[in-house]
């Protein structure tokens, strides 16, 4: 019972997978192999770009073939087959094997390379080659034989040899009567018209077959999407790892906050004025002349830290000067250690200049000329 309960338990409390990847998961994802990717459209693409190639070079490999042919038969006939001439027949038969199957061999490699590269990119990983115990488990193994994805791919490959295997009867059913005229045809006509029923049928093969790729892909796609999704709480786990905690982060900005206002309140008694809203703002105003270009703001704040403002501007007998709408712009336009910005020239030179006027000679012993 105990067990039981348990299992049930876990069971009722495990969490969905419901969320999209991240960025992050996603790159863990292609480091590990996991990538969409269709084996039916590099088929199809290399089926069809290698059936093209035939198709507009046959002649030339026609009149290849024909040489060979001819000179492999003159020379059989013109001289006696010993081991001499054999080993030479077989180095040009060689030749003439690779120039003639050579680019049909770069065409599919090439094929193949441009589909992968189109549905990866460019990707080397040697983690699926890493060795893994659990490959080497029979009953893992019989699971994998019979799993949800291996009898798709048994449907996939009958349904590919069904779709072949229809076609080509189709078109030879409806070519039937072809066959007998081949035999009062000559060679090079047959061959003609042999190549034309071939091209028809592998050409409707091809075009089918990138069809049901992308079908697959499509369905790969899907498949991907659903492998990658996370839970809730790896994208909190996950979040909390690149960005951090938000407790300890919190702390640092704290830690900040009180270093700032730190050097903030010892910069304070080196002020002219504070500007207050009366009692919710509070900001501190020094000016320099032959030091600075404009009035700069040197502490600024708001409810209890306004008060410690004032407070210390009394002990310092900074002037307090109650402006709230200037106060209140200042305090949102203008940062610490700032100069106050053009708008607010005016405005400002007529509260220093009630200090120069309520505190005689104190811009004078300032450098204020």
């Amino acid at each position: 019972m105990v067990e039981g309960f348990e299992k049930l338990d876990l069971q009722l409390f495990a969490e969905d997978r419901t969320e999209k990847a991240t960025p992050r998961r996603r790159e863990e994802a292609r480091k590990r192999g996991q990538v969409v990717r269709s084996m039916e459209i590099n088929s199809a693409v290399l089926l069809l770009c290698t059936f093209f190639f035939l198709k507009t070079f046959s002649p030339w490999l026609g009149i290849q073939i024909g040489n060979f042919t001819t000179q492999i038969l003159s020379e059989l006939g013109r001289r006696e087959l010993g081991m001499e001439n054999l080993y030479g027949i077989i180095l040009f038969a060689s030749i003439v094997f690779f120039q003639i199957c050579l680019p049909i061999m770069g065409i599919a490699l090439g094929a193949g390379l441009a589909a992968n590269y189109l549905q990866v990119g460019v990707l080397f990983t040697g983690q699926p080659l890493v060795p893994r115990l659990d490959r080497l488990n029979p009953v893992e193994g019989f699971k994998r034989t019979f799993s949800r994805r291996a009898m798709l791919e048994l449907v996939k490959a009958v349904v590919k040899v069904w779709i072949v295997g229809y076609f080509a009867y189709t078109a030879v059913r409806a070519n039937l009567a072809l066959f007998p005229d081949l035999l009062d045809m000559s060679v090079a006509r047959a061959v003609g018209e042999i190549g034309k029923l071939s091209s028809n049928i592998i050409l409707r093969i091809g075009i089918l077959l990138l069809v049901l790729a992308i079908i697959d892909y499509a369905f790969q796609y899907w498949e991907y999407e659903k492998s990658i999704r996370m839970t809730k709480q790896e994208l909190k786990e996950e979040y909390r790892q690149y960005e951090g905690d938000p407790q300890v982060k919190a702390k640092i900005r704290q830690l900040q906050r009180q270093i700032s206002i730190h050097r903030m309140m010892q910069e304070l008694p080196k002020a002219d004025v504070v500007i207050t809203n009366p009692t919710h703002y509070a900001v501190a105003i020094r000016y320099v002349p032959d030091e600075m270009k404009a009035p700069a703001v040197v502490a600024k704040g708001v409810d209890e830290l306004a008060l410690r403002i004032r407070d210390v501007a009394r002990e310092n007998n900074i002037t307090i000067f109650e402006d709230p709408p200037l106060a209140q712009t200042l305090y949102k336009t203008v940062e610490i250690g700032q100069m106050i910005p053009p708008e607010l020239y005016e405005a400002v030179a007529h509260v220093l200049a009630f200090v120069y006027r309520l505190r005689p000679g104190y811009f004078w012993r300032r450098g204020v000329s």
